[in-house]
């Protein structure tokens, strides 16, 4: 049993013990997951450049991951449907905690960190009602579920916190169910929206057109006054239907398209997105193809890279990485590649500190 003795004794020796930095990690600025070439998995964690810093390996695929803001932790997400996430210790590559999601839900793949990474918020699915839920876990009381929020929508996918501890949530609109794997099951009435939450939940629902209906929203990034959402199409897709979406809060979104022939060879999917010198960039795993946009939704080039998919901020511009191993610098001079790596890059790049 622990006495009051003890306790105060912990708390004295917490207050003493060194807090660590990212710099203690070897100052990485980007996480990724990656499945390397004897088919083990692994997150990394990335210089500016794309070399590598740290190796932590994974029990499973990887999908993303969210930095801690200030310490070297960083939660790795299963693929959806997942039931768990890790909490890493980067500092020393170990486990430091294993998150479970509670009976009945399942998490989608992302979260974020608010009060200053005192509360990780992980994107979760609510198994019989269909609802997106948004779980917190308490930092400082070794990740232990406190609370939750409803999302605004079915299917929250990421998440991201916005200034004053506000949130941001793409509500893809897809139902699944666990029993079913990854099938879509409502494709014909889902309804995707952008949502903005407090500590109450929603207090701002943003909704594409009806004709738009299947436009799944599920990545975002913002430069806190600008939103910007990468969509995924569940319609035909000879149909060549807008995957950038650009909101200011209490406005309406602009939809932004590249022309015809580079908006059809995007193929209907968006994969990440992010925004950086005042650009907005989505890539196409599927169309092998970064489409580069300015904050007012005006197309400006796109560039071809086989399964490019992982997109983020940096000092440069924009990081990519690619399915074949590739890193790469996104600059106002195009695309150049800046290292390769013997292993297949995940869907994400996070930049740390963002």
């Amino acid at each position: 049993m622990t006495t009051r003795r003890t306790f105060l004794a912990s708390l004295l020796a917490s207050a003493a013990a060194p807090r660590l930095s990212w710099a203690d990690a070897g100052g990485p600025t980007h996480l990724a997951a990656a499945r390397e070439a004897d088919g083990a998995y692994a997150l990394f964690g990335l210089a500016a450049d794309g070399a590598d810093i740290f190796r932590i390996p994974l029990p499973g695929r990887g999908h993303a991951a969210a930095a801690h803001p200030t310490a070297p932790e960083a939660v790795a997400f299963a693929r959806r449907p997942g039931t768990f996430a890790l909490v890493i210790d980067c500092a020393n590559g170990t486990v430091a905690h294993r998150l479970t999601a509670p009976e009945g839900r399942h998490f989608y793949g992302h979260g974020a960190f608010i009060e200053g990474g005192d509360i990780l918020c992980t994107t979760e699915n609510e198994i019989e009602t269909g609802q997106g839920r948004i779980g917190l876990w308490s930092r400082r009381a070794g990740y232990r579920r406190i609370g939750e929020l409803a999302s605004g929508g079915i299917g929250p996918h990421e998440i991201l916190a916005l200034p004053g501890d506000r949130l941001v949530v793409a509500n893809g609109g897809i139902l699944t169910h666990p029993d079913r794997g990854r099938d879509k099951l409502n494709l014909d009435t889902m309804r995707p929206n952008l949502a903005y939450l407090d500590d109450s939940g929603p207090v701002e629902l943003v909704e594409l057109p009806e004709e738009l209906h299947q436009n799944s929203i599920r990545h975002i990034a913002t430069d806190g006054e600008v939103t910007g959402f990468a969509m995924q199409w569940q319609g035909d897709l000879s149909d060549p239907v807008p995957l950038l979406g650009l909101h200011r809060r209490g406005e309406a979104p602009v939809l932004a398209s590249a022309g015809l022939v580079d908006q059809l060879a995007m193929q209907g999917y968006a994969g990440s997105i992010a925004m950086a010198g005042g650009r907005v960039g989505i890539t196409s795993p599927r169309g092998g193809c970064l489409h580069l946009f300015d904050k007012a939704g005006n197309f400006q080039e796109s560039l071809s890279r086989s399964d490019i998919c992982g997109l983020a901020a940096a000092p440069a511009g924009l990081l990519a990485t690619d399915g074949l191993g590739g890193i790469l610098t996104v600059t106002d001079q195009g695309l150049t590649p800046t290292r390769k790596a013997p292993r297949a890059w995940d869907n994400h790049l996070v930049r740390i500190g963002a």
